[in-house]
């Protein structure tokens, strides 16, 4: 099997981009990868086979963290990350520096104006356009023709879509479902923030949303959701909605397939976490 490849600045992967005649399918990550990402580069090697190309980028983007949140304390265990690329059956990594994706007088970014307000983007303005604006880059760097997202982040998901809609990228989004623990708990970087009775805690969250999630109508269901969540000692609620699967808009009813989204702060993690609702005819 060949080495994998590291790719360190946007010129080395365009170069070797040049010589690939074949399916690339990228998988976006900020590193601190866990066994979520790694079903993610699985999954990417079972879209383009024994034949194709699976690139996975490690990049901390500076521009979706707000100021109060974490960039500087962001993990970036870079030998573990490499590891578990290289044992998920990665062809090549690009590892950018922060200089070589954004020009110090940088000043053009790309935005989504609809999704973006919504859920996550009420509390954490700016994100989003932070998302769209690397993701975007890294298109350009990489050109896949494929490209895996993971559903916990499903304002993320649907965002990328519009995006590679809206602006015609050729490059086809394919979603993954999101991995949990036996417990539950979506897999995530910040789990690593939990304290340890924080941690037998987090599952509560998901198990709340599935009993909720029981009920019929999309009021009840936020409802339920929130009073469970609520009595989980020391968790603080951002937001619980119930909301169409395709525009994020306030569900009505279930006429139309939902998701069940929540953001739930828990020590110094936000927990995100979402399921499906199914439409009921």
């Amino acid at each position: 099997m060949p080495a994998m490849k590291s790719l360190k600045t946007i010129a080395a992967a365009r170069r070797w981009r040049q010589g690939i005649d074949a399916k690339v399918v990228l998988v976006p990550t900020m590193g601190a990868l866990h066994h979520g990402h790694e079903a993610l580069i699985r999954h990417a090697r079972k879209i383009v086979g024994p034949t194709g190309i699976v690139a996975v980028s490690v990049f901390v983007n500076p521009t979706q963290f707000g100021p109060k949140e974490d960039f500087s304390a962001y993990p970036r265990p870079l030998a573990k990350d490499l590891a578990t690329c290289k044992r998920a059956g990665a062809d090549a990594v690009f590892l950018p520096r922060v200089d070589d994706m954004y020009a110090a007088d940088a000043s053009v970014t790309v935005g989504e104006s609809g999704l973006s307000t919504k859920l996550c983007g009420r509390s954490r303005p700016g994100h989003f356009g932070g998302v769209c604006t690397v993701v975007a880059k890294l298109f350009l760097a990489i050109q896949p023709t494929h490209a895996v997202f993971g559903e916990k982040d499903w304002q993320q998901l649907a965002i990328i879509r519009r995006m590679v809609r809206d602006l015609n990228f050729p490059i086809a989004i394919e979603p993954f479902a999101t991995v949990r623990e036996s417990d539950g708990l979506a897999a995530s970087s910040r789990n690593a923030y939990l304290t340890p009775d924080e941690r037998a805690l987090a599952p509560s969250i998901h198990a709340a949303m599935e009993n909720a999630a029981k009920l019929k109508s999309p009021q009840s269901i936020v409802k339920f959701c929130a009073v469970a969540i609520s009595k989980i000692p020391g968790a603080r609620i951002d937001y619980i909605e119930a909301v169409d699967a395709s525009t994020l808009a306030p569900l009505s009813n279930r006429k139309t397939a939902g998701r069940l989204a929540v953001a739930v702060f828990l020590g110094k993690a936000r927990l995100i976490d979402n399921i499906p609702l199914p439409r009921i005819p």
